[in-house]
């Protein structure tokens, strides 16, 4: 990963805590509403069990493992790209739903509907690995209180190590709000959830995971 930082920003902890301590007020747009309004009928439909996250889930290739791997689970996945959900064309699990939404909106919709999920995953989000770009980096945005408002098993995965030891610096400035466990470390895949850790893994990247238990305190 090219980058012009050797280490967390200087920013880091002052940018986290100003989002922390404000409120992230930029309108919805109206597809993201929609989408938000159909995954809460859906999951009226299907009451009773544990929800999973996945966020920016791109073609849905993760999505659809994980679904199969907890056919008791409901699995909401988010990207922002019709084109990538429309990729995948095989059916889909029946305890899966694909939505495209701008999650700046779809994350703030779930908070404010006190969704409390059993897992949540951030795969390979994009790492805006330039300095300048630490307020597009998800631990740098104004939706980060959000996101972690939803709780449960989160893991995010990275071929950026750095993107990750950011975050987990990010979640201490969290803990008078949840009880906060967290880790990082290496990664070896045996069956790719995305395209992305396959495309990683043959190029010989090393890949990194970091994995929190967030509870409300």
């Amino acid at each position: 990963m090219l980058s012009n930082q050797e280490g967390p920003h200087s920013q880091l902890d002052k940018t986290v805590c100003k989002h922390r301590d404000s409120v992230f007020a930029k309108p919805y747009a109206e597809h993201s509403q929609q989408a938000f309004d159909a995954a809460q009928l859906w999951i009226s439909q299907r009451p009773k069990r544990a929800l999973i996250f996945d966020a920016c889930c791109g073609v849905g290739q993760s999505s659809r493992l994980i679904a199969t791997a907890h056919p008791n689970c409901n699995v909401v996945a988010v990207d922002k790209s019709q084109h990538r959900l429309q990729r995948g064309h095989e059916t889909l699990p029946e305890n899966l739903l694909l939505l495209r939404a701008d999650l700046n909106d779809f994350y703030r919709l779930a908070h404010e509907a006190h969704w409390q999920l059993f897992k949540h995953l951030v795969l390979y989000p994009n790492p805006w690995p330039k300095a300048a770009h630490l307020g597009r980096r998800w631990h740098g945005a104004p939706v980060f209180p959000h996101m972690l408002a939803l709780g449960g098993q989160l893991e995010v995965r990275s071929n950026w190590l750095l993107y990750l030891q950011e975050f987990q610096l990010a979640l201490q400035h969290y803990q008078k709000r949840y009880a906060i466990e967290s880790n990082v470390q290496s990664l070896q895949v045996e069956q790719p959830l995305t395209p992305f850790e396959a495309k990683y893994d043959r190029s010989g990247q090393q890949l990194w995971q970091l994995t929190a238990m967030i509870m409300p305190r």
